[in-house]
């Protein structure tokens, strides 16, 4: 597979770490789909660059700081697909909002913590670009790193509090307004 796939293939998580609408642009193709926006605000499922700038959004106004250091890459020809096995860093500094079929499922409230943990994607690229996208990830060490898991009688009550007090869900708005705002970028 040419360069310019594993490139651009990089280039994605330069796209999450930075929200550049140019460089999406370059490299996600406009029928790019993320298999794993499942669980992410809806904008993060539209399809080509407005799905990734999303994405970025969503992630962004959860952990400061974030990074994605790729550790390693592998390519297969015959089906057009790039793997990269990198490392997902930064601080949780803002409530992570996890969605399930476009509503709220579950949040955590900031922790201040650092993450740092590996992730697999397997990225399908067409003509250069981006059209592809699906992860294996240990969200386990990343929920132990962020102090949630297994949680604690404090981050259970803090959970519970974010709920009772209907921030978990104004949270939830305001993450999918900024997923949505960034989509309008591509």
């Amino acid at each position: 597979m040419s360069s310019k796939a594993r490139d651009s293939a990089h280039s994605l998580f330069r796209v999450l770490e930075t929200s550049d609408p140019a460089l999406a642009a370059e490299v996600v193709g406009t029928d790019f789909h993320n298999r794993e926006a499942s669980n992410s605000p809806a904008a993060c499922a539209i399809p080509g660059p407005a799905g990734a700038l999303a994405s970025s959004a969503w992630m962004r106004s959860a952990f400061t700081d974030l990074r994605f250091p790729i550790l390693d890459t592998g390519t297969d020809d015959e089906h057009g697909q790039v793997f990269v096995r990198l490392r997902m860093q930064g601080r949780h500094t803002s409530p992570f909002v996890l969605f399930r079929d476009g509503k709220l499922d579950k949040i955590l409230p900031p922790t201040g913590r650092e993450m740092d943990f590996e992730q697999i994607h397997v990225l399908a690229v067409r003509d250069g670009k981006v059209v592809g996208h699906e992860a294996v990830r240990d969200d386990l060490t990343m929920l132990g790193q962020l102090g949630a898991f297994p949680p604690t009688p404090a981050m259970a009550a803090r959970l519970v509090a974010w709920k009772l007090t209907g921030r978990d869900r104004r949270a939830a708005a305001a993450v999918s307004a900024r997923a949505e705002e960034a989509a309008k970028d591509a």
